[in-house]
């Protein structure tokens, strides 16, 4: 998992910021290759004393781990399944699988892509005639991701480990293999690094993190080959490159992993721009579905985005007083009209990336080499630093101290 300067200031408010780094690495620089380990090009990437903060990759159960450590036991109902709610002017009910209820003030939907509570808003607006005809359209797909991370390594057979940074390669492949692998670790094959050949396996993205452990990650563009159509198509493809091909062919162990489906859409990434808010209609509800982003697996603009929806809706929650359905309606519309337009930008953003890192069309191919060859680098640092300007902080507590210039 990576996060960005965009939200890293938060999590120093919270006095959370050194544990994060504790089992986190930096990254600065990243190459980009053939599948016969030919460079396109070499980023630069832009300074941290220029943003304030190196970008950060950790293994994602880590950072679960240190967020539930801060969260009273009592205050979490594990295994809840949620089938349906019902809202009026007293609050929210939510019904469960295992036939309990609850009640509160405020739905805050933060269950994923394929959001439960989602479904049942759009269930509940479409009887209506309230749904907009945008959100009544399929999710396009555009990529596979499969992610994962090893058990700790032996350093002496995989050196990378025990570098204190990361440096981001990526490899990819051809027409005919429509994978792309960006690894943190030394493409020295000697090393002991890799053990597969790019131009006929699967493309893997791995980097190292503290622990002597490896994050990895495929990368599948859909529509570009045969074989990667066959494999979406074909419901146990996971299998095929799951626990037993990772042993054999990449580590030696591995830990967990899982897979996302990932949107195409140019102007979305997948969600129309309706389904995050842009249609007042969800303003009749107390509730708020913080799971309609989705966005391209580039450059963890998603988790980023999904943290940055907390703390300004923390701070809109944190000012409603007293507690009326008049007021947490004002709440969440005033959430809304702060965040849209900053989340909107977020999609072609995302869009442009995972083209720049993960694209095999022809088209894709040539943007790449624009890019990153001819376009200045002036040009590319002033634009990565406009992307890490915005950084939201909880407003009822203290404020991190600015970094960068």
């Amino acid at each position: 998992m990576s996060l960005s300067p965009n939200i890293l200031p938060a999590f120093e408010q919270i006095g959370l910021y050194e544990e994060l780094m504790s089992f986190s690495k930096s990254f600065k620089n990243s190459s980009y290759y053939t599948g016969q380990l030919k460079v396109i090009a070499r980023d630069e990437g832009i300074p941290a004393d220029a943003v304030g903060y190196d970008r950060i990759q950790f293994a994602r159960p880590e950072l679960y781990d240190m967020l539930f450590k801060q969260i009273p036991p009592e205050k979490m109902h594990m295994s809840k399944k949620i089938l349906s709610f019902q809202q009026n002017h007293e609050g929210v009910m939510l019904r469960f699988s295992d036939n309990t209820t609850t009640h509160g003030d405020i739905l805050v939907g933060a269950d994923g892509a394929h959001s439960a509570v989602r479904q049942h808003l759009y269930q509940t607006l479409d009887k209506q005639g309230l749904l907009p005809k945008a959100d009544t359209k399929a999710m396009s797909r555009g990529y596979i991701s499969l992610v994962g991370t090893t058990e700790a390594l032996d350093p002496e057979k995989y050196p990378g480990v025990l570098k204190k940074d990361c440096d981001i390669n990526f490899i990819i492949g051809d027409k005919n293999t429509p994978y792309t692998v960006s690894s943190y670790l030394d493409l020295d094959m000697s090393r002991g690094t890799t053990c597969m050949d790019f131009n006929r396996k699967p493309k893997w993205t791995t980097f190292t993190v503290p622990g002597n452990k490896i994050c990895w990650n495929v990368i599948i563009q859909i529509g570009i080959a045969e074989l990667a159509d066959d494999q979406f198509r074909t419901s146990d493809w996971i299998e095929k490159v799951s626990k037993v091909y990772f042993e054999d062919m990449l580590f030696e162990t591995w830990n967990h992993g899982r897979t996302i489906l990932i949107g195409d859409d140019e102007c979305s990434g997948g969600v129309h721009y309706s389904q995050i808010g842009e249609d007042n209609h969800v303003n009749q509800y107390n509730i708020h579905s913080a799971s309609l982003l989705q966005l391209l697996p580039s450059t963890g603009a998603g988790a980023v985005n999904a943290m940055q929806d907390a703390v300004l809706l923390a701070n809109h929650l944190y000012d409603i007083k007293p507690t009326s359905f008049e007021n947490i309606q004002k709440a969440l519309s005033d959430y809304k009209n702060e965040r849209f337009e900053a989340v909107k930008e977020q999609y072609p953003q995302s869009y442009m990336a995972a083209k720049l890192m993960y694209g095999h069309t022809f088209s894709e191919r040539i943007l790449r080499q624009i890019v990153f060859n001819w376009l200045p680098k002036s040009t590319m640092q002033k634009q990565l630093q406009k992307n890490t300007a915005y950084r939201p902080q909880a407003n009822f507590l203290p404020q991190a101290p600015k970094r960068g210039t």
